[in-house]
């Protein structure tokens, strides 16, 4: 989401503008699956601390990884890309990186949002893709990998496409979200905010790349019939289907793994602070449920008043866990989808695992319950007064 300052997904909870439940919130449907999470007490986070959570390379310790780092500025020397794929969007340098971003994603090996901009998330799927395929693991984008690369996404003719909006592309409802959690639970549905935010998180991307793309362009006044240019992220290749899901701690990354153990799918993740650590070793997926409520119950969360009241918050892709809840097998903990996906990765969460919508989405098609989930190198802690 754009703007100074960008919230994690438990900010809001923070900002609260009524010291009790309003009248009559509605509650959801009998048969409709709230999510129950132990939740700490992010602050919002600055550009200056998502820059250094972009930067930091702390992950390379638990994939131990010798040597310097890859280059932390993209090595244009090492890379051809056909010169076509560089007549639009932006400036070259952020233009190739947007273009290596969104073969990653085709290819299963998710950079988080594709933001033309090179870092820990990008650094660390090019690795994982490296090791997937035999090759000199460095993180950094030579000419055989980024062939490779191009082989596994499918062989796009472009990465950048003219994408026609249709009835459904533009439909709403889009609606302000209030920072009151209490006002939240009021609404029909935590849904989009703008057309501009439905459309980047549809294609995987920002609102600031989207207008990079289409300069001149109002992204929230499009109608049916419109066009704008996009990250070809449809289309992509089929997969093989994952049997298990491994969580790194160290590595904030999630991986789906087939019967053989080779990753299917690399998502960046965020997980585990000291308020709630991630759990460790084998657990497994009790259910999966799309378009989660939100129960949200003060006591099971750490800062804040446990005498106010709960209450519930309607699904929608910016309530709390985001628009999938991945039900694990130890009580208050799952793997969900988040209201702000350009901290995936940067951010650390509560216990819970925590994915963009779209990467969300895309695990929640895979596992069903039963599927082992493996905590790695999540390293509990303890709490001061036991939480």
């Amino acid at each position: 989401m754009p703007g100074q300052r960008h919230l994690s997904t438990v900010a809001i909870l923070f900002a609260l503008a009524a010291a009790c439940a309003p009248e009559g919130p509605p509650e959801p449907p009998s048969d409709a699956e709230s999510a129950e999470v132990a939740w700490d007490p992010a602050d919002t986070l600055t550009d200056a601390e998502l820059e250094a959570g972009r930067l930091d390379d702390s992950w390379r310790a638990a994939v131990k990884l010798g040597g310097p780092p890859a280059p932390r500025e993209f090595p244009l020397d090492t890379i051809v890309i056909p010169a076509e794929w560089l007549e639009m969007g932006q400036r070259r340098d952020a233009g190739e990186v947007l273009r290596v971003q969104t073969l990653l994603d085709r290819a299963g090996f998710f950079p988080g949002v594709i933001d033309g901009r090179w870092g820990k998330n990008t650094e660390k799927s090019v690795w994982w893709f490296q090791v997937s395929r035999g090759l000199e693991a460095t993180g950094a984008v030579d000419s055989l990998t980024f062939e490779l690369l191009r082989v596994a996404a499918g062989e796009p003719d472009e990465t950048v496409i003219r994408h026609v909006l249709d009835e459904d592309d533009v439909a709403g409802p889009f609606t302000p979200i209030p920072a009151s959690v209490y006002r939240q639970a009021r609404l029909e549905c935590l849904c989009y905010e703008s057309l501009a935010e439905k459309l980047a998180e549809r294609f995987h991307t920002s609102n600031e790349v989207l207008e990079d793309l289409n300069p001149g362009v109002d992204l929230s006044a499009l109608a049916a019939g419109d066009a704008v240019m996009v990250p070809a992220v449809e289309g992509a290749p089929s997969h093989s289907r994952p049997v298990r899901v491994v969580v790194s701690g160290l590595g904030s990354y999630v991986h789906a793994l087939d019967a053989d153990g080779r990753i299917v799918y690399h998502f960046p993740t965020t997980l585990g602070s000291q308020y709630d650590p991630s759990p460790l070793g084998e657990l497994s997926v009790v259910g999966v449920h799309l378009d989660p409520w939100f129960h949200y119950q003060p006591w099971l969360l750490a800062g804040i008043d446990d005498t106010q009241p709960d209450t519930h918050l309607p699904p929608g892709p910016n309530n709390l866990v985001g628009n999938v809840w991945i039900k694990l097998s130890q009580p208050h903990y799952g793997i969900h989808g988040t209201r702000d996906p350009a901290t995936i990765g940067y951010a650390s969460s509560s216990g819970c695992v925590r994915l963009t919508n779209w990467n969300a989405q895309l695990l929640a098609g895979e596992v069903g319950p039963g599927t082992p989930v493996e905590f790695r190198d999540t390293r509990p802690v303890a709490i001061e007064g036991g939480r």
